[in-house]
């Protein structure tokens, strides 16, 4: 049986590239009631949250922030406050390994699944997409799978976690994110979170691979540009 409310959408929103592209492609479908970012002690919590926000009130879209506190005093993880330094390198590289955050999707998941399911919401998005590295175990699809069917079986509305990007990579993401007029100067990718995207870690990398292989011209002010590094062979 159908529910009334099975379009509407509660949206994770970050506020980097993927997330974004998220909003604005959820927003293009149908009503989303809120997007929901997470403040859990990142390095670069605050330069996305900022650009979450941004969008949202572009949008016209309520913007919920949920705290997660505990995540700095649990979890070891070079990405989280207090953590070692951010490394430099391919985004597919092992010690990108150091910016793992134990679950943490499978945490924030849990979390909008709830607020999805007060509101009311058929569907939550999460910008998952074909590009994420087996590196991080809660990003793959077989993970997102097992999620979803956990979130439809817990609650009434059997709330559907809805993939758009899943089969997509980050340069077909900032394609598409084109097609939607996206400013992605209000974005922001780089986990050292200072003033300016540096240009030399991984989801710098990223960046700029995407805009490079999308033949987009990027419109990201960087620290230092150096030749990106090969993708590692796995």
């Amino acid at each position: 049986m159908n529910h009334p409310q099975d379009n509407e959408a509660i949206v994770l929103l970050s506020g980097g590239m993927d997330s974004v592209t998220a909003i604005h492609h959820a927003h293009a479908a149908g009503p989303v009631l809120t997007a929901v970012s997470f403040d859990y002690g990142s390095k670069h919590n605050a330069r996305e949250i900022s650009f979450a926000k941004w969008h949202c009130d572009e949008l016209g879209i309520k913007h919920q922030v949920v705290a997660l506190d505990f995540f700095t005093q649990l979890f070891t993880s070079s990405l989280l406050d207090g953590g070692a330094p951010i490394p430099d390198g391919h985004y597919a590289e092992a010690n990108m390994k150091q910016t793992v955050v134990p679950f943490r999707n499978g945490i924030m998941l849990a979390i909008a699944a709830g607020i999805a399911e007060n509101h009311g919401a058929g569907r939550l998005v999460i910008a998952a997409h074909s590009g994420d590295h087996a590196i991080y175990p809660d990003c793959r699809e077989s993970f997102m799978q097992g999620m979803a069917t956990a979130v439809e079986e817990g609650t009434y509305a059997r709330v559907r976690i809805d993939r758009p990007f899943i089969h997509l990579d980050k340069a077909a993401i900032a394609a598409r994110g084109t097609e939607l007029g996206i400013d992605f100067r209000q974005t922001w990718s780089c986990y050292k979170g200072g003033d300016i995207h540096c240009g030399t870690c991984g989801t710098c990398v990223e960046r700029r691979e995407a805009f490079l292989l999308a033949n987009i011209i990027d419109p990201t002010e960087y620290l230092a540009t150096p030749p990106l590094p090969a993708t590692p062979s796995c």
